[in-house]
């Protein structure tokens, strides 16, 4: 199976600002150009999966008709993390005894008392898991950077906690409105 996977636009949020789980729009401009890069670029009528946090699910929508696919399929088990009471905080507002337990501990540690590492790696892992035994040949994926990382792991074939701890340790290379292809 062939995966696309995209990371959703540049959300209307400041730059330093932790977020996750939160729902952030996209500018109308930032939407128009990534949607018109992607349907330039990925193949038509191949179904499309995104998480349901709005950044990615207009993207799909609108993605999806553009490519004359069937409707967007939204899963939640494609969200980004939830970062807890760190969401929509300044990260050098965050206490660094909390960053730095967070490092101590990249698989169990719940950053702001939201999911921990391996949570996100278990929910991906179901959809990555569910999206094979499918045997779809082509799927484009519109999700987030940390969820990308995850389902980079799921192709290594390691158990959810290796997985965690390997998709933490990943640099972040892909930019917004960006997309890689995952052969599985």
């Amino acid at each position: 199976m062939r995966l696309y996977l995209v990371r959703h636009p540049q959300p209307l949020v400041a730059a330093d600002t932790c977020y996750g789980y939160t729902d952030l729009a996209v500018s109308a401009e930032e939407h128009a150009r990534v949607l018109s890069s992607l349907r330039a670029t990925l193949p038509g009528r191949e179904p499309v999966f995104c998480s349901p946090l709005q950044r990615c699910a207009a993207l799909a929508d609108s993605l999806a008709g553009a490519l004359h696919s069937e409707p967007a399929i939204h899963d939640a088990r494609l969200a980004e993390m939830n970062f807890g009471s760190w969401e929509m905080r300044v990260w050098n507002d965050i206490p660094r005894a909390e960053i730095d337990a967070w490092s101590d501990d990249l698989v169990h540690y719940r950053p702001g008392g939201g999911e921990n590492v391996l949570q996100a790696a278990q929910r991906v892992r179901a959809f990555h898991d569910d999206l094979t035994y499918s045997r779809r040949e082509c799927a484009i994926v519109i999700c987030h950077a940390g969820t990308i990382r995850l389902l980079l792991a799921c192709q290594r074939g390691l158990p959810p906690a290796e997985m965690a701890l390997h998709a933490a340790r990943l640099p972040h290379t892909i930019g917004y409105g960006e997309w890689i292809v995952l052969d599985c």
